[in-house]
């Protein structure tokens, strides 16, 4: 098909990543999405060779090496670690999925500075204030439906537009968001040269988590970049629209039965009123670990509530497929999520690609897409959801 054109839903890491790779082939298509910018906000996120790679062959080499030079600085250990509230080391476990080589290993990068890097180049093709409602397939393509009454055609349909997807509540009416019950507070603490000397190494090792005895659930992650955004922005991508970002520590609490009050009540809290519950549930916490709390910018905190799409049966294979939250939204134990659907992105181009080029069948590409995805995802999702698996580490001796 020397004319396909792609529909991408949604405007987020794996939508705009697929952009990337289809860009690449020659291959037409446009993005959708509801918002007015990409990753108006967002934390910090792991990466492993699944995201890396893709990564890797969606982007030119400058925008590529300006992923790498934005992602953090190497740890002194490559391993998930768990700590106590007053800093004693538990255990460790090695990270989920490969890493993507020696000098550059599971890695992490800021959200909106990856979403503003994979759109650097494909700006036109991005229809922002966009928002899909729905669709309708045919044997020679499909119709997208848009709020503001206009119809966008073309021969695929890609849902990349999150857990809460309008796509697939059309394609898979069955299939609904299962609330853990569980709920994330997330948020930033400032890391400046004078709080890094403050810190100890534990916690800027590949990825430190803190849990007390009432089961209060503390993941840290720092973001310290190998180089300043704004100056590698400058020398690899003048034209991209970058913006600066300083050195923070994401802190995220993961409580479920800690939060005595309904998520009605909680979405009506202020920021400052949820900072003032990560106080409450970390009081008599190590002075170091309290302190990141403490400086927490009160802006920068939300409450959200952790959702998953657990896996589903195979389905009938049609012209419109999903990849990312859109069809199997992970809790986020292993920190999977992005790279999964950035990797989805690249599978799904694989076989887009031997449509345009090789005229192969787009029912039985999609189908493989599908399968593929299914195989590799799926075990992740059981894996990231068992609790007790989540939460297991290796034991090891100091």
């Amino acid at each position: 098909m020397s004319n396909l054109h792609v529909l991408i839903a949604g405007g987020g890491i794996g939508g705009l990543c697929l952009a990337r790779h289809l860009k690449k082939a020659g291959i037409s298509f446009t993005i959708y999405e509801r918002e007015d910018k990409v990753s108006k906000s967002g934390y910090r996120l792991h990466m492993n060779m699944d995201g890396g790679e893709s990564l890797r062959t969606a982007l030119p080499q400058n925008l590529y090496d300006l992923y790498v030079q934005t992602s953090r600085k190497k740890p002194r250990r490559e391993l998930a670690v768990l700590i106590d509230e007053q800093l004693n080391e538990i255990g460790i476990r090695p990270h989920i999925g490969e890493p993507n080589d020696l000098e550059f290993p599971h890695t992490a990068v800021n959200r909106q500075t990856l979403c503003q890097i994979l759109l650097s180049g494909v700006e036109d093709h991005v229809r922002f204030n966009s928002t899909v409602t729905g669709f309708k397939q045919d044997k020679k393509g499909v119709s997208l439906f848009l709020e503001d009454g206009s119809v966008a055609r073309g021969d695929i349909l890609v849902a990349a537009d999150g857990i809460n997807s309008a796509i697939r509540r059309q394609l898979m009416p069955h299939v609904e968001p299962v609330d853990t019950k569980a709920r994330a507070i997330y948020s930033k603490s400032p890391l400046t040269k004078e709080i890094r000397k403050q810190l100890p190494d534990i916690l800027f090792d590949g990825f430190t988590s803190a849990i007390d005895e009432n089961g209060t659930y503390m993941a840290i992650g720092p973001y310290e970049p190998r180089r300043p955004v704004s100056e590698a922005a400058r020398e690899l991508a003048p034209n991209a629209d970058i913006e600066p970002v300083d050195d923070y520590v994401m802190i995220t609490l993961n409580v479920s039965h800690q939060l005595r009050v309904s998520d009605q009540d909680i979405r009506k809290g202020e920021p400052k009123d949820h900072h003032q519950l990560m106080l409450t549930l970390t009081e008599g916490w190590h002075p170091i670990l309290r302190g990141l709390v403490e400086r927490i910018d009160p802006q920068t905190v939300s409450v959200l509530p952790i959702r998953t799409i657990e896996p589903i049966e195979p389905w009938e294979t049609s012209r419109v497929t999903l990849i990312g939250d859109a069809i199997h939204a992970m809790p986020p134990s292993f920190g999977a999520g992005s790279n999964l659907a950035l990797r989805d992105a690249r599978i799904l181009a694989e076989q887009l690609i031997t449509v345009y080029k090789e005229q192969k069948n787009i029912y039985v590409a999609l189908a493989q897409y599908e399968q593929n995805m299914r195989l590799h995802n799926y075990p992740i999702f059981e894996m990231s959801a068992n609790e007790k698996t989540a939460r297991r580490f290796n034991k090891v001796s100091q």
